[in-house]
């Protein structure tokens, strides 16, 4: 017999986000394209209708943006724990997650982060998320605001430059954004099995590696509740 440690990393509230989020950005990349590229890409009709879709998905995806802050500021209020990077993460944790990434987890080495409900993220998706979250998502959320009120935004659009420029940046930004998607869907499939932290993310349950939780969160100080915990024996 041989027993597995489940942790609950994920409350509900997050997994609806991260579900509406999710949803919501593919769309506006997915149309984004076709206003971008309409004779490369048309799948959503008309010109006019991927327009319509596009806004409509940003507007989700800001609403979304703005629930995920008030839910880790006023509800969880432990969105500085899990979001910003300490000085041991930026000293010693992200050339060690870098490692691990790019050389270590070929050879099946251990991931030297740990997730436990206080510390979800290791060093280097702190300091991505940090970017994605706090600026990259913001920018698109003003930019894209401004392109869909021109007129009535006029003289804010002049200042950030004109028409031409505020569209420049809101397609760099969009890139951007695209490119953190793949690579945040690569970087769910490292996991002890390459749906685990898929999984989680449906169930709010992850399994814990060897050396999971308990010893991460000892390390930080932060000793897992019971109530985040649970055990089920499995025959091997």
């Amino acid at each position: 017999m041989s027993e597995k440690n489940f942790i609950y990393l994920h409350p509900t509230p997050v997994r609806l986000w991260h579900w509406l989020n999710a949803l919501g950005i593919v769309t506006l990349c997915a149309t984004g394209i076709q206003i971008r590229f309409p004779d490369v890409l048309n799948i959503f009709g008309s010109y006019r209708a991927a327009i319509v879709l596009h806004n409509t998905a940003g507007l989700v995806v800001a609403i979304s943006f703005s629930l995920w802050f008030f839910y880790y500021t006023l509800g969880a209020r432990t969105i500085s724990k899990i979001y910003i990077p300490v000085s041991s993460d930026l000293k010693r944790g992200l050339l060690r997650q870098a490692f691990f990434y790019f050389f270590l987890y070929f050879f099946g080495c251990d991931n030297p982060h740990h997730p436990t409900p206080d510390s979800k993220f290791n060093p280097l998706q702190k300091s991505a998320y940090l970017a994605i979250m706090f600026v990259l998502m913001p920018l698109i959320s003003l930019t894209g605001i401004l392109l869909m009120n021109v007129s009535p935004l006029r003289e804010l659009v002049l200042m950030a430059g004109g028409l031409k420029i505020l569209v420049g940046l809101h397609f760099l930004l969009a890139c951007s954004l695209g490119a953190f998607l793949f690579t945040h869907v690569y970087l769910t499939t490292l996991g002890h099995t390459p749906l685990a932290h898929t999984k989680s993310m449906w169930t709010g349950w992850e399994e814990a590696e060897d050396h999971g939780g308990e010893a991460e969160a000892a390390h930080h100080g932060n000793p897992v509740p019971e109530s985040a915990m649970a055990r089920v024996k499995v025959t091997p």
